[in-house]
């Protein structure tokens, strides 16, 4: 496959990837904040369907971005290298168990305190996940404008 084209899946990818989340703990934080516990279930079921997406293209992002930085001794390639274990460790370890567990619980209307420290961390792990890929973002373009700008 030419190598422009797999920037451009990675950098799809990526980018959807981030606002899957992005919306997954907004939606979170709305419905908990404003909503009733209806619509909270409905969020939580809803981010579980979601997944049906989501899951494929974070592994496609994943495995673009590993492809394109064989070799590769670029800083902002390095560094992005760095961060990619934390959010994957975060992602398959906190926040998809818990999406799961969320959801079972408000399928049942369990909406007590273990909801709500799962609930907690939930929120905490994935903006730390959005920070690390908002990161990553940022160096993406970073190689993009320095290859522009040569």
């Amino acid at each position: 496959m030419d190598r422009r084209y797999l920037v451009k899946i990675h950098a799809t990818t990526g980018f959807l990837g981030f606002f899957f989340i992005l919306s997954f703990w907004l939606s979170t934080l709305i419905s908990e904040l404003f909503m009733s516990y209806e619509t909270i279930a409905m969020v939580k079921q809803s981010i579980l369907y979601a997944f049906i997406f989501f899951i494929p293209t974070m592994i496609i992002a994943g495995v673009s971005g590993s492809k394109l930085s064989v070799k590769v001794k670029h800083p902002n390639v390095l560094a992005k290298k760095k961060r990619m274990p934390f959010i994957v460790i975060n992602g398959l370890i906190i926040l998809l168990p818990s999406a799961f567990y969320l959801s079972y619980l408000a399928s049942l209307g369990r909406f007590g305190s273990t909801f709500y420290i799962v609930q907690g961390i939930e929120l905490i792990v994935g903006a730390a996940n959005l920070t690390l890929m908002g990161l990553n973002i940022r160096d993406g373009l970073g190689i993009r404008r320095r290859k522009r700008a040569v």
